[in-house]
């Protein structure tokens, strides 16, 4: 099974990812984590701006997906943490993948902007830099997410989320 977890930088999709692969990993040792910063890394595409303009996204969660069914196919469970922005490769995933399960990490801008601790809004809402989704780059929530997270407001006990994400995904 693959759980997918999408959402905008510093929505928390690798803390809450960790959390589940954590969970899962405890009692289904084949479980696997792919983080979108991760992945870029491994394939090496990690330097270059046109990485990060829609073609390079696109190419980047290409490769992510090709990564995840790959693993999917050998019976390894998947967190994958990224982005992933584009709704054609949501339903693509369900497609292909054997058990797929879309969980859309929600945080409004004022809340992204005050947790950038890669500090891309503030140089991209400056209009130094370019290329960052949700400012200069169109982000739409994903069409039909089987579950939303709410993780906009500070306290929120994301061991909880991620034992409900998986709790859900298991029952999909």
């Amino acid at each position: 099974m693959v759980i997918w977890l999408t959402g905008l930088s510093c929505s928390g999709k690798t803390t809450v990812g960790r959390l589940v692969h954590g969970l899962w990993k405890s009692e289904a040792a084949n479980t696997v984590i792919v983080d979108g910063d991760e992945a870029r890394r491994l394939f090496q595409l990690e330097k270059g701006d046109s990485l990060y303009t829609l073609d390079g996204r696109r190419m980047v969660a290409g490769r992510i997906h090709d990564l995840c069914a790959w693993c999917d196919r050998q019976g390894i469970n998947v967190v994958c943490c990224t982005i992933s922005l584009f709704d054609d490769l949501h339903r693509m995933n369900r497609e292909v993948f054997s058990r797929y399960f879309e969980v859309f990490i929600d945080v409004p801008m004022e809340v992204l902007k005050k947790r950038d601790d890669k500090n891309l809004y503030g140089p991209a809402l400056r209009g130094e830099t370019k290329n960052v989704m949700g400012v200069d780059l169109p982000f739409a929530p994903p069409a039909d997410p089987d579950m939303v997270v709410d993780n906009g407001a500070d306290g929120i006990d994301l061991g909880a989320v991620a034992a409900d994400i998986l709790e859900r995904a298991r029952a999909s």
